[in-house]
């Protein structure tokens, strides 16, 4: 495993336990290779919420076990109702165990058979830990396939869409979720819909300029 990623994970046990971080004041910008920026804005295999033909986009790296990530989700619910014109692409990064990854690929999973937000926003607001059980549970509460979803979540296309969230990851020094990339921005921690929609209007201005 990588440095960032061990610096990642020692971030994240500390964020568990102390109170929500207020995120950078002043989000700082990142070297952004056109290949990083292919895998972040245009990768066909990421998930998309909102509108996918959106004038910005808005990436954020989860991980389901991410107490802070269960706190933007209705934040992000009321960003995308506030925004008709917001693209938001998921990266999913499980760096909290194997309930984390189980989640992960679950997800994923179902976004073949057509409702990755479904059990994205589920898992989200369920209470207690994401794992293999209670993952299951949710998948068949919002009806899904399970014995195809459980196929599909060892399909390749699962495997390289984590395995490239770690890569950008690395790349792009993320050290914990949730994570937002716009722009040539990296921005941790937790925000509310408010800030938000500040940095995609400061990214929309610029993309005018």
């Amino acid at each position: 495993m990588r440095r960032t990623l061990f610096l990642a994970i020692a971030t994240l046990a500390v964020l568990a336990i102390v109170p929500a971080l207020k995120a950078i004041d002043d989000p700082f910008a990142r070297e952004i290779t056109a290949e990083m920026r292919a895998s972040l804005f245009e990768d066909p295999g990421a998930p998309v919420l909102g509108n996918p033909d959106g004038d910005v986009t808005l990436v954020e790296f989860t991980d389901y076990n991410c107490g802070f990530c269960r706190r933007s989700q209705p934040e992000i619910e009321k960003l995308l109702k506030a925004d008709p014109n917001l693209r938001l692409v998921i990266r999913e990064l499980p760096v909290f165990g194997e309930g984390s990854r189980f989640a992960a690929e679950a997800a994923l999973a179902a976004g073949m058979q057509g409702k990755y937000a479904e059990l994205h926003a589920g898992l989200m607001s369920m209470k207690g830990r994401a794992d293999q059980a209670s993952v299951l549970r949710e998948a068949r509460r919002l009806g899904l396939d399970v014995p195809r979803l459980q196929q599909d979540m060892s399909g390749p296309a699962v495997a390289d869409h984590i395995a490239e969230s770690l890569i950008l990851a690395d790349g792009l020094e993320i050290m914990g979720t949730p994570t937002w990339v716009i722009g040539e921005r990296v921005i941790f921690g937790f925000l509310p819909a408010s800030e938000l929609s500040e940095v995609i209007a400061e990214a929309r201005a610029s993309a005018t300029e």
